[in-house]
């Protein structure tokens, strides 16, 4: 689903071809896409009406398909980036590719998308903490203890990550200021 993310508001910019998209996603992601996970996506789109194809000539090669987002493209667009159901909210790149674009959600939405990896992350540091506690001490242990180590230290520093992001996507929602209350009068 990341990826469908990624090329729809990659497409919002402006139109482009496969090679051309492909290259935009990973500029702006990070994340390397293959033409066998590329292709498949733009032709469901095309037969969702989420895009355009357009064949452009080109002098001595092949047509180019050039593919321009649409209104419904858009909308669905919006719609997967607003939503990160539970069963997503763990996957790194499915929470990454939300958060690139969280300019086009609104403060609340961007806020139902931290929350909802703030309680993958939650769910995540406790089962590893449970395994932790029941790492022995045998040999194989010590290397299993490191790594549970290091996991715990990533759940932290992402669940400190995700409290900077928060104020910054939402700092209404996250600083709601408590109304001073009236001064009182001096009766001595």
């Amino acid at each position: 689903m990341w990826v469908d993310l990624l090329l729809l508001a990659n497409l919002t910019a402006q139109p482009a071809h496969g090679y051309e998209l492909r290259r935009r996603v990973e500029q702006s992601s990070g994340y390397a896409l293959s033409n066998n996970s590329l292709y498949p996506a733009l032709r469901r789109f095309y037969d969702a009406g989420a895009v355009t194809r357009t064949a452009v000539d080109r002098q001595g090669a092949p047509a180019r398909h050039v593919y321009a987002i649409t209104e419904v493209g858009r909308e669905l667009l919006h719609d997967m980036l607003a939503e990160l159901p539970d069963e997503l909210a763990a996957d790194e790149a499915e929470f990454l590719s939300r958060v690139g674009h969280f300019a086009l959600l609104t403060p609340v939405e961007r806020v139902g998308v931290l929350d909802a990896r703030r309680r993958a992350i939650l769910a995540r540091r406790d089962r590893v903490q449970a395994l932790a506690r029941s790492v022995g001490t045998a040999p194989d242990d010590v290397w299993s203890a490191l790594v549970l180590d290091e996991l715990l230290r990533r759940s932290h520093a992402e669940e400190h990550w995700l409290a900077t992001v928060s104020a910054r996507a939402a700092p209404a929602a996250t600083a709601v200021a408590a109304p001073a209350p009236p001064p009182e009068e001096d009766v001595r």
